[in-house]
């Protein structure tokens, strides 16, 4: 099986879809759905009407009892089967039963069912495939042809300049300082040391209840990843605090920018660090047996980590560190992004709400003093994302010394930096518009949305989880258990329509395991909230809006090094529910007849 063979089959295989639909009676155009290898194409054939009458089961709906499926001499050479029962998935229930008999009743039937599924799956991922992944991949969510951009714009925290996980220490430390020493906080608290993998960008919390959780794309809670402090909240207590549900109503969500009247989405990576000390201090107080107000105390918060910005320690600590090369990673990758475009002929814009003296002082690291030159115009205290949705602020121009000048902007002129202003004098100015302009933000609200929806650019989403992200779907643990996750809820769709006591009970035993193997795709990621983009099977809120707002997005800005100027991105066509039926054959990759393929087109 080629490289691209395999790859193919795993992506397949973990990504289709099922119909979401009853269980249909077996044709045998279904069973027609098999192999097109040159070795056992004529052998398919002569079997194909003979398979479609053969059972070894009640339905009716597999091989003749005894009589493998085809199988290429290529195929011989994948890995060593592992033992029935267990590729890859610890923990989990063996059976001795086989397909090579027949089952003597529902019960062993089903459990045949089970193993050979089992087997299966750890043979659709062939040795390597699980390699094929790659964190400096750009990902489009729509089709972006590079060669019509011809103006690159760029946000700089996070975009242009990537810092390492010691800043969102730093940030906790003062800000818990500011709640102590500012807000009269208890002392207690500042025995909290900063948890670096406690919380994960795009949760929701919620004001009035004190609660940090993950909401998926349809406004529901994962259940499992509600935490009040630093505590776990039971899945029981979570439905009575929310009337029953675990549905947010829109109303209470967050809006536009993430901002609801009740709930908070956290967007930004420097809202780890506030989430942290949110989650610390109402463990204080609930651990403690304090009374407190959870509105004032998440406004007393959000206040001490404005305070850390607004009195530029985050600016003063990364000013005075680079020297040591501590907090700005990848500087040389962005020069040599910069240097690149500026190469092929295009036009490059800075937009970006932090000052002109830490923004110089930080590209002059990375790129040089010269580092202007490769701008045609320079926006700093932009005040995202009121700059892209008001007509009112004007632009105004810094001298030399970095102080603002008196007289009106009539242009935007290379060499010179501006403040302020708003999109609509910058289009006006430069004239520039529509699909010709590409911009590269971390903020999918204040840097992207507007962007996208009011004024046609097109947008790229910076998101640095990717790369731990990759390097856990990239292992062979998570792939298989993922594969056996999804094709175990498939066996469980056709099990629930048996209604006698023995098969309830082999479906109780089969959603006790999927709620195990849900807890571990979940835990490889991070132990309280699972993977940013993923909510057990539904997108995450987060990933939504990612693919909403977003035309392509990728790990760092480094990743454009890897693609030519003219390269086109296309998004993958992944099937929709009512499609995923017809992908389940690409599963027959030319090398084996996919047995029970009725079972396998329920994967989900």
């Amino acid at each position: 099986m080629s490289l691209k063979t395999a790859g193919a089959v795993l992506t397949r295989t973990l990504w289709a879809r099922g119909s979401g639909t009853p269980p249909v009676a077996r044709s045998s155009r279904v069973n027609g759905l098999s192999s097109t290898c040159s070795g056992g194409e004529q052998q398919g054939r002569e079997k194909t009407e003979a398979q479609s009458r053969g059972s070894d089961g009640p339905n009716g709906d597999g091989p003749p009892a005894g009589e493998p499926p085809h199988r290429c001499p290529s195929r011989d050479k994948k890995r060593p089967k592992e033992p029935a029962g267990a590729p890859g998935v610890s923990g989990v229930r063996r059976r001795s039963y086989t397909s090579t008999a027949a089952p003597a009743d529902l019960r062993s039937y089903f459990w045949t069912r089970y193993n050979d599924t089992k087997r299966l799956v750890h043979d659709l991922i062939p040795p390597g495939a699980c390699n094929l992944l790659n964190s400096s991949t750009i990902y489009a969510n729509n089709e972006v042809d590079l060669s019509e951009v011809d103006i690159y714009g760029f946000d700089y925290d996070y975009t242009l300049a990537l810092y390492s996980n010691a800043l969102n220490a730093l940030i906790y430390n003062t800000a818990r300082n500011f709640l102590i020493e500012h807000f009269k906080y208890p002392e207690g608290i500042r025995k909290y040391d900063y948890l670096p993998n406690f919380a994960v960008r795009g949760l929701h919390y919620d004001i009035q209840k004190g609660l940090l959780m993950k909401i998926d794309a349809f406004h529901y809670i994962q259940p499992g990843t509600v935490y009040r402090g630093l505590s776990p909240v039971p899945d029981e207590h979570v439905l009575e605090l929310f009337g029953g549900t675990y549905h947010i109503p829109l109303q209470q969500d967050s809006g536009f920018y993430g901002k609801g009247p009740k709930v908070k989405q956290f967007m930004d990576i420097f809202s780890i660090p506030e989430m942290t000390l949110l989650a610390v201090a109402n463990d204080f107080f609930i651990t403690n047996d304090i009374e407190y107000d959870p509105v004032h105390l998440f406004k007393d918060v959000s206040e001490a980590i404005g305070m850390v910005h607004l009195k530029g320690y985050m600016y003063k600590w990364i000013m005075q560190d680079l020297g040591e090369h501590f907090f700005i990673l990848r500087g040389e990758e962005t020069e040599a992004v910069l240097h690149r475009l500026v190469s092929h002929g295009k036009k490059l814009f800075l937009i970006t709400n932090s000052p002109f003296s830490f923004v110089d002082k930080g590209m002059t690291h990375m790129v040089g003093k010269d580092w202007r030159d490769f701008f045609d115009v320079v926006i700093v205290q932009a005040d995202k994302p009121h700059f892209f949705t008001d007509c009112i602020k004007p632009f105004r121009r810094l001298d030399g010394n970095g102080d603002l000048r008196w007289e009106k902007i009539k242009s935007l002129d290379k060499g010179q930096i501006y403040k302020q202003g708003n999109l609509f004098d910058f289009l006006r100015l430069t004239g520039w518009r529509g699909s010709k302009v590409l911009y590269f933000g971390d903020h999918l609200y204040s840097d992207l949305a507007d962007l996208m929806l009011r004024h046609g650019w097109r947008t790229a989403a910076i998101v640095p989880e990717l790369e731990q992200e990759t390097r856990v779907v990239s292992t062979s643990r998570y792939s298989l258990n993922l594969t056996w996750l999804q094709a175990l809820t498939g066996l469980m769709e056709r099990l629930q329509t048996y209604r006698d006591p023995e098969s309830k009970q082999i479906l109780q035993e089969w959603q006790k395991e999927r709620e195990e193997l849900r807890v571990m795709t979940k835990n490889m990621f991070n132990p309280q909230f699972g993977s940013i983009f993923r909510t057990c099977h539904n997108p995450t809120y987060f990933s939504r809006r990612l693919c909403r707002f977003s035309d392509v997005y990728m790990a760092s800005l480094s990743c454009l090094l890897n693609y030519d100027l003219s390269y086109i991105f296309y998004p993958r066509r992944t099937p929709l529910q009512h499609e995923a039926p017809l992908w389940m054959d690409q599963l027959c990759t030319g090398c084996m007849k996919t047995p029970f393929l009725e079972e396998m087109s329920h994967i989900r």
